[in-house]
């Protein structure tokens, strides 16, 4: 019966332990700086826009408690509050993540450990990359 309980204590901290570990894992996470690389309009409005382009660089900083601020050059411009849930895509009509931000909803179409690209979820589909 100790053999049973011990085991039980060990497998919990174990676990728990685990999650933790896990949750701190910046791998798909949307928390972080991210610096805009380029800008690709969708078909009714084709164009590339780079920082080079456009004549001005732009990252954005997502926090862990729901806030989005956004730097033009170095200053900041915006500092707004975000959020991530499940909707339905405008261009494809299935599931994907979204975020909302500066009153706009954007479908999440890559996010990793490097990689940021998420597209307008209207009938535009105006893609911004932004790289760690």
């Amino acid at each position: 019966m100790k053999k049973h309980f011990l085991f039980l204590i060990v497998f919990g901290l174990f676990s728990t332990a685990y999650s933790i570990d896990s949750s701190n894992v910046n791998s798909g996470s949307i928390v972080n700086t991210w610096i805009w690389e380029k800008s690709v309009g969708g078909t009714s409005n084709p164009y590339t826009a780079t920082p080079k382009t456009a004549g001005f660089t732009k990252k954005v900083i997502f926090t862990s408690n729901g806030r989005v601020i956004t730097y033009k050059n170095d200053v900041e411009i915006r500092n707004n509050s975000y959020e991530i849930g499940k909707g339905i895509g405008f261009s494809d009509h299935a599931e994907h993540d979204l975020i909302t931000f500066e009153g706009k909803t954007y479908v999440i179409e890559n996010l990793d450990n490097q990689n940021l690209t998420i597209v307008s979820n209207n009938q535009d589909a105006a893609r911004s990359i932004f790289k760690r």
